[in-house]
């Protein structure tokens, strides 16, 4: 459902261009392709998506999204039990923040998020105060700017 609001969203043109951040620390765990062939299925051009495959939690896409990738201001999209904290926490990083919580269904899935949200909610209490570094920054990467340029265009 997250995804399919950024698509929303991306058709509608009140966003220009999607980072899609996510694990990618396991050959075999994948989240940012999982989401960009997704958004590309529903109509997002590849071009105006951006991979971050170390957003390992919240803080950390958060302050990559703004040291490496340059974000100064986005639209957050996530479940509504987490959309909250991620608007704090990259408000925190220093990315200005507007937020989009989308509902998902009530099974198991949802009640173990909104379980995990309890814990998640003190370690970013911890991020924010103490404002780590990610466990892998790296180096700046031009590929928000350039899809942007390329998202004006059309």
């Amino acid at each position: 459902r997250r995804l399919d609001a950024a698509a929303e969203l991306y058709r509608s043109g009140r966003i220009e261009v999607v980072l899609v951040t996510g694990d990618n620390s396991r050959e075999e765990y994948d989240e940012p392709d999982a989401m960009r062939a997704y958004l590309t299925d529903h109509g997002v051009p590849d071009r105006h998506i951006v991979s971050d495959y170390a957003g390992f939690d919240t803080w950390d896409s958060c302050v990559r999204a703004k040291k490496i990738f340059g974000v100064d201001r986005a639209v957050l999209i996530s479940q509504g039990f987490h959309i909250r904290r991620a608007v704090a926490l990259c408000q925190e990083a220093g990315v200005t923040s507007y937020g989009v919580g989308v509902q998902d269904r009530h099974d198991e899935t949802w009640y173990y998020g909104a379980t995990r949200e309890l814990f998640a909610a003190g370690k970013a209490s911890l991020d924010a105060l103490f404002e780590p570094d990610p466990r892998f920054l790296g180096p700046e990467e031009p590929g928000v700017a350039r899809a942007l340029a390329s998202a004006r265009q059309r």
